[in-house]
């Protein structure tokens, strides 16, 4: 098969599309035939080199964690799936023709959502939906939610108001008129220290950007308030009377399935802003990697 293939740290010219082993589904596995995977932050941190002190690799290795596709074949003991199936999940090595997913770990694609949709869906609605989770808002409470405009704010946004929070949706100011589709009860530009003066007494701060941000906005917090991140605990969280959930994902195909039924509704939008192919994936990482995307960069395998 055709797949890209990481040969070592550092630029995208460590990104080579090129042969690899076809991949074949044992046991409780599921073979799937990619239609699309898509770009992730966390891809090009492990290109970088920047977490290299938190996992090994053996190079070449096949990067992505996305992927939407159709079964191909199922390993003994699987009978949820069949072949033509259609099928996405949160798994790894995503960006090749070829990808074998745990059979617990594949969600079904809801019937009318493109492939290409469902592509750019696993890592950030799971991870947006376990944000929340963690964080734990109860009805009626104030959670703001940071980098509301990335995917994994959206859906962050999206689940703390089906909870029946009172979601205030940060941005940068000249993301707030686009904002205001997100349905928050209230959104303010966080990169503006007057807006940030402006906010209430928050019980939960639900964040995606870290940084100098962050520590700006710890102050509306109250104490025994919640912080949740996906990146790690802040420094600026050091010392405060508050707790702190440093949240990292786990595959959740129920989860899934949910959120990718509300993007086919239209009840939650995760959009995508430029497709590549999958021999283009170098490219579409420099794209991705240069900033101010918002919403998610597709390969078409």
């Amino acid at each position: 098969m055709k797949a890209i293939q990481m040969h070592g740290y550092g630029g995208v010219d460590q990104l080579r599309y090129e042969d690899a082993p076809a991949p074949t589904a044992g046991p409780g596995e599921v073979l799937v035939k990619v239609a699309a995977t898509s770009v992730n932050p966390i891809d090009w941190k492990i290109r970088r080199g920047d977490l290299k002190g938190m996992q090994t690799l053996h190079f070449p290795v096949i990067p992505g964690r996305d992927v939407a596709g159709e079964v191909v074949a199922v390993g003994a003991g699987v009978s949820d799936f069949k072949p033509g199936q259609k099928v996405m999940a949160l798994t790894n090595h995503s960006y090749a023709e070829l990808v074998v997913v745990p059979s617990a770990e594949l969600a079904t694609v809801p019937d009318g959502l493109e492939l290409q949709q469902a592509g750019a869906l696993p890592l950030v609605t799971t991870t947006g939906a376990a944000l929340i989770e963690h964080v734990g808002p109860r009805s009626g409470q104030t959670v703001l939610v940071t980098g509301a405009l990335g995917g994994v704010g959206r859906t962050a946004v999206h689940v703390a108001t089906q909870r029946g929070a009172r979601v205030i949706a940060g941005v940068r100011e000249r993301q707030k008129i686009q904002a205001q589709a997100l349905g928050a009860e209230r959104v303010i530009a966080i990169d503006s220290d007057s807006e940030i003066r402006s906010l209430p007494d928050l019980d939960a701060i639900a964040d995606t950007v870290d940084g100098e941000i962050i520590g700006k906005l710890i102050a509306k917090l109250k104490r025994g308030g919640v912080l949740g991140s996906v990146l790690g605990k802040p420094k600026a969280a050091e010392g405060k009377d508050i707790r702190v959930e440093a949240v990292s994902v786990q595959p959740n195909p129920t989860v899934l399935e949910r959120l990718a039924e509300a993007v086919r509704t239209g009840n939650l939008s995760i959009p995508v802003v430029r497709t590549f192919k999958l021999s283009e994936a170098a490219a579409a990482q420099k794209f991705a990697e240069e900033g101010h995307v918002e919403g998610k960069v597709v390969l078409i395998a």
